[in-house]
C-alpha cells in the first residue's frame, strides 16, 4: 500500500528485462549442442574421407563418381590418377572425384604388419563377448 508506484514499475522492468546474457544464452547453448552433436562428428568423418582418397594408390578397387568400378592403374601426381574401368579402356580422373576405395591393395613388403591393438589380440565388445560366437 505505502510503495510508490515509480518503485513498482522499476522493480518489474527489473524482473522482466533479465539481461542480455540471460536472453542469449538458449541460442549459445542450442549452437553448443548441435556443434557437438552434428558439425563436429561430420568434420571428422569428411576428413577422414578424405585422408582414405588421398591414400589410394595402383591396384585400390575404387568407385568413381558417376558409380563406376575400376582400379586404379597409375598415380600421376597428388591430383590426377589413372583408373581402369574395362579391359583396354583406361580414364584420367581427378582424385577428388573418387566416392570411395572399396579394397587396399597390400601394403609394401618392407612396413612391418601392424596389430589391431598394442597387445596384438582382437578387439571385442561387450555384446560380442556375451553373445558371441565361440571358436
Amino acid at each position: 500500500m505505502f510503495i510508490s508506484t515509480a518503485y513498482a514499475q522499476e522493480q518489474a522492468a527489473g524482473a522482466a528485462g533479465g539481461g542480455l546474457l540471460e536472453m542469449f544464452l538458449p541460442l549459445i547453448l542450442i549452437f553448443a549442442i548441435f556443434y557437438f552433436l552434428l558439425i563436429r562428428p561430420q568434420q571428422k568423418r569428411q576428413k577422414a574421407h578424405q585422408a582414405k582418397l588421398a591414400a589410394s594408390r595402383r591396384g585400390d578397387k575404387v568407385v568413381l563418381g558417376g558409380g563406376m568400378l575400376g582400379t586404379v592403374t597409375k598415380v600421376q601426381d597428388e591430383n590426377e590418377i589413372v583408373v581402369k574401368i574395362a579391359e583396354n579402356v583406361e580414364v584420367k580422373v581427378l582424385k577428388h572425384t573418387l566416392m570411395d576405395v572399396v579394397s587396399k591393395t597390400e601394403p609394401a613388403k618392407d612396413a612391418p604388419p601392424q596389430p589391431a591393438n598394442e597387445s596384438g589380440e582382437e578387439k571385442k565388445s561387450l555384446i560380442g563377448t556375451l553373445f558371441g560366437k565361440k571358436k
